[in-house]
């Protein structure tokens, strides 16, 4: 395979900035990249362990939203800051949520009110941590909630499939 080519320290601002570029023009993937090697150098560099989160969940509208997930919530979990954590937590659920609400697949309604709540209560968590005057998520809490006032409470049975079978 490839020896990967270590990144000087010297390096790690102006690469944090690339990486922050990437994600606005949606390109995830490279982010993901200049990210991962930030912290091959730096594992406990928070901002780059926020942006690794958020690259992960620009994700999960290209699929495969369980594999990224995984490692959006291992990366999360190396975050030191007790609000950060449960605040990005509270990110990848509702990012996951819309993420299920746009497929509009039959039976999504349960899964999407169910990442919403999820969120909703990190972000509880979270405003309970919060700095003065960051009220965050609060702003985060309000829109999940809003959301869930357009999805249906319940949604009709899916009738279940049945292959014919011939003889």
């Amino acid at each position: 395979m490839f020896d990967l080519k270590l990144l000087s320290t010297g390096a790690i601002p102006a690469a944090l900035a690339q990486a922050q570029r990437y994600r606005l023009l949606n390109e995830p993937a490279e982010a993901e990249s200049i990210c991962l090697d930030i912290l091959r150098v730096d594992p406990g560099n928070e901002d780059a362990l926020v942006t690794l989160v958020l690259s992960y969940t620009d994700e999960f509208r290209e699929g495969t939203i369980a594999r990224v997930a995984a490692e959006a919530d291992k990366a999360v979990q190396r975050i030191q800051d007790e609000y950060k954590r449960w605040y990005y937590s509270g990110i990848i659920r509702e990012r996951r949520g819309k993420a299920e609400l746009r497929t509009d697949r039959p039976g999504s309604g349960r899964s999407v009110r169910e990442w919403l709540r999820d969120a909703m209560s990190c972000y509880e968590r979270a405003e309970a941590l919060r700095p003065e005057g960051n009220d965050e998520a609060l702003l985060r809490w309000n829109t999940c909630a809003r959301i869930l006032m357009t999805v249906p409470a319940s949604e009709p049975d899916v009738p279940e499939f049945n292959a014919v079978q011939s003889e």
